[in-house]
């Protein structure tokens, strides 16, 4: 594990990731209630707030866009990734980029990779995480694991104690950082933390929810001892993008 308070995509010790692979994740559906969210021009001008430490992006993203922004942007490339429109036995998600291509062709300054921990894939899963993991050793960069614990053994995925599995597998693999579920409150969310050491921990943003809600979670998470968050939905549904990211400022830094 390295120390990644020094990397860009940390800002007083908290960070802020704005996630965008939602249209290959889940498509143009999350697009419609904003739909000029759709266009990434438009999610990277609203990743220059200075709340914002990274934007998470696949490499095709990355490709037409970063190059503009690289100098008010920092870039993470989200390695793996699947469509909504399969449906394999059991959850995998496909590595699309390599680290190597993402800092140099790229220039990632971190990389991303979800895991599904619980999956009949999970032993294919771990094998690319270290692959990940030992590449970006080398580079230099941080690794930040989207620890997701989804399978056919898992019954309910926001279980305190599941995620807190979860999250404890990005330590054990050697994340520098790892995205989970907040499960619910402050408390929840101590025995999360309780569990991923001197490993950064961030709450994932999930589905859009008003203002009041989502601020609290977030409030509560930091409480609990987390490091920020990953959010997508809960910036780029919005009418105003910046607003949001002005209150979460006032909260992390």
């Amino acid at each position: 594990m390295k120390d990644i308070d020094g990397s860009p995509i940390v800002r007083n010790g908290k960070s802020v990731i704005l996630a965008y692979d939602h249209g290959l994740e889940h498509g143009p559906v999350d697009f419609k209630p904003q739909p000029e969210s759709a266009d990434p021009e438009n999610i990277f001008k609203v990743a220059r707030h200075d709340a914002v430490t990274a934007i998470a992006v696949q490499k095709g993203i990355a490709e037409g866009y970063h190059e503009k922004y690289r100098d008010e942007v920092n870039l993470m490339v989200k390695l793996n990734g699947t469509s909504n429109l399969w449906e394999p036995e059991d959850y995998y998600s496909p590595k699309n980029c390599s680290v190597r291509y993402a800092v140099e062709e790229l220039g990632a300054e971190a990389v991303g990779y979800t895991m599904y921990a619980g999956s009949d894939y999970e032993a294919r899963m771990f094998e690319e995480f270290r692959e990940v993991q030992e590449e970006a050793r080398k580079y230099g960069v941080p690794v930040v694991m989207w620890a997701y614990p989804r399978g056919r053994p898992i019954k309910n995925d926001k279980k305190t104690s599941t995620i807190s599995y979860a999250a404890r597998i990005g330590l054990e693999l050697g994340a520098d950082m790892v995205k989970c579920k907040y499960p619910g409150s402050r408390q929840k969310m101590e025995e999360v933390v309780s569990q991923t050491g001197n490993m950064k921990t961030v709450m994932s943003g999930g589905s859009k929810r008003n203002d009041k809600s989502f601020l609290k979670d977030v409030e509560e998470s930091v409480k609990a001892g987390g490091d920020g968050l990953a959010v997508g939905r809960n910036i780029f549904q919005r009418e105003n993008p910046e607003e949001i990211l002005d209150r979460l400022e006032d909260i992390l830094y």
